[in-house]
């Protein structure tokens, strides 16, 4: 891999203002292709899931999805965007090994949404980031280039294609140019993707799953030079797959693009690829142009003409937008603004929500979720959406513990026999039969025992070092299995001990 020369970032800045722009590509929920029957279940045998359509075979003709036109019409309404009232298909015409029809449908000059922006923040400031379009496609097969070092074409013993891909719905979002953000361009970008995802999971049309590529961005830098009132040549980092990355990328373009005109030298509009390992980009093929592609309307496929009352439905059918339910769980929990992100990083927010509902304290909600289960989750290498456990039974577990029938070390015994299939949280406790011991002669009986094994201890506490009482503590709890309440325990140790 060649060195690039890298200009340091603040350097690159006092000189250059730089503009992006992102293209995202997401692969829409639906159980069937964009213009055929064939299911779309990820992760199924190579090729098992194809037809004559999807395959491009002659005589095959393509079927609009209609759930998928529904459902970009409620990513447009989502993204403040017009939905047109009349809008086609076209063919790009472009050849590539995971083509099998050697051209993609697609649509080019009118596309389903237009005219949208979608609100982010950055540092306590709001960046209004414009949608140029939003517009369906089919998405490609999957080339696997075996042999080699990097996973790509060179160097590769050979190259396999897997067409189960090839013709699930795809839309594609594409901002317009994003000017004026400066230093903070990196962070703008990756946080505008993090929001996007947001927004795509609430809407119920994808995973949004970036490790299995159900949406993928390109991510678009340019620098222009300050005070020059024009736009630099653009170059575009094509599929990053990770919200990072997102933010690596257009730092590492910063860098090495300042490096270039620095040097005289000119940015050549071309393909990037990203590289995860050291966070750079490496070139790929020069960036085509529209006519390149030779679009025309797709001859197979009437236009689409979306009647007013249905979107109107789907606009009424729309939920909440993700920004507006944080910024109400926020002030509903009394919770700090980085407490919420850090629920949101984890991917608990709808999780503690749904606690809260059944009957927790946003406190329990946020410990159970964040704490024990985020630290199984993580051991089993599970989101925590995958766990084996409802938000209804972690409300049963924080009201057993502030009932006083669990202590904290029991709840986690709780949860793991839950998480094992055991059954709900009382299930769990009558069959182990782990509630607090509260008798107060079987404690009584187990603190005489701990004193009567530690003299030394008892005379530290006596003559007044009332810290000292832990390991007394901790002998009464063992005696009980852990079961005894530990601050109940130090209350009966102390009123024996002290004066």
């Amino acid at each position: 891999m060649t060195t690039e020369i890298l200009v340091p970032f603040d350097a690159a800045l006092e000189r250059f203002e730089p503009v992006i722009g992102l293209e995202t590509h997401v692969e829409l929920g639906t159980r069937t292709k964009m213009f055929c029957g064939c299911i779309t279940t990820f992760g199924a045998e190579p090729n098992s899931q194809v037809c004559p359509v999807c395959l491009g075979l002659p005589g095959s003709l393509p079927v609009v999805n209609r759930t998928a036109i529904e459902y970009a019409i409620r990513i447009g309404l989502a993204l403040n965007c017009t939905i047109a009232t009349w809008c086609r298909f076209a063919r790009k015409n472009y050849f590539y090994p995971d083509m099998p029809k050697n051209f993609q449908i697609s649509q080019y000059d009118e596309p389903l949404c237009t005219d949208g922006y979608l609100d982010v923040t950055v540092d306590g400031a709001t960046i209004r980031v414009g949608i140029e379009r939003v517009h369906l496609e089919e998405d490609t097969g999957k080339s696997l280039h075996v042999g080699g070092v990097t996973g790509r074409i060179h160097g590769a013993e050979y190259s396999l294609v897997d067409y189960n891909r090839a013709g699930i719905p795809l839309v594609e979002i594409v901002t317009k140019p994003i000017e004026g953000t400066g230093a903070a361009a990196p962070e703008v970008a990756r946080v505008y993707v993090t929001e996007l995802r947001d927004l795509l999971r609430a809407l119920g049309v994808s995973d949004v799953r970036m490790e299995e590529g159900s949406l993928r961005a390109d991510v678009n830098t340019s620098l222009s030079l300050r005070g020059s009132g024009r736009w630099g040549t653009r170059t575009e980092t094509k599929n990053v797959n990770s919200l990072r990355s997102v933010e690596r990328a257009v730092h590492f373009e910063i860098q090495r693009q300042a490096a270039v005109l620095d040097a005289g030298g000119r940015v050549i509009q071309e393909t990037r690829h990203f590289h995860e390992d050291s966070g750079s980009t490496t070139s790929g093929r020069s960036k085509e142009e529209a006519q390149d592609y030779r679009y025309f309307p797709e001859p197979d496929l009437v236009p689409v003409a979306p009647p007013a009352d249905w979107v109107a439905q789907i606009l009424a059918a729309l939920p909440e937008a993700p920004s507006k339910v944080r910024a109400r769980l926020r002030a509903e929990w009394d919770v700090s603004e980085p407490e919420l992100d850090a629920i949101v990083n984890a991917g608990a927010l709808d999780l503690v929500a749904e606690t809260v509902a059944a009957g927790a304290s946003p406190a329990d909600a946020r410990k159970w979720w964040l704490g024990e289960l985020a630290r199984r989750a993580n051991e089993d290498g599970l989101e925590l959406t995958d766990l084996r456990i409802t938000p209804a039974q972690v409300a049963r577990v924080a009201q057993l513990v502030s009932d006083g029938v669990l202590n904290d070390r029991l709840a986690r015994d709780v949860i793991e026999a839950v998480l094992a299939g055991e059954g709900d949280p009382d299930q769990v406790v009558e069959a182990r039969d782990l509630a607090v011991v509260s008798d107060e002669g079987a404690l009584n009986a187990a603190i005489d025992e701990a004193i009567a094994a530690n003299p030394d201890v008892v005379a530290k506490v006596r003559a007044g070092k009332v810290a000292a009482v832990g390991p007394l503590v901790g002998a009464v709890r063992k005696a009980t299995g852990g079961q005894a309440d530990a601050a109940r325990v130090r209350e009966l140790i102390l009123a024996r001990l002290t004066p």
